[in-house]
């Protein structure tokens, strides 16, 4: 739901907040750990391993960003 002004209000914008550091630190995540992978050696089945948690925590913060996105479409009326 949007405030006055056009800002949204403190649920949609405080999980859009949460959404966005999640994501972010999905990214942190993924980068470290294809880092760690190379220097510590570990089999590509690991690192795969890695690149599917990352997948999943991208496609979980999308999943959540469209559903934030519908639901102020939805209280514009």
């Amino acid at each position: 739901m949007m405030a006055a002004g056009g800002k949204p209000t403190d649920a949609s914008g405080g999980l859009g907040r949460r959404v966005a550091l999640f994501v972010a630190g999905t990214g942190l995540f993924w980068v470290g750990a294809t880092y760690l992978g190379s220097e510590l050696g570990l089999p590509n089945r690991v690192r795969a391993l890695f690149d599917l948690m990352a997948l999943a925590g991208f496609g979980w913060g999308l999943w959540m960003t469209l559903q934030i996105w519908r639901a102020r479409r939805n209280d514009k009326g």
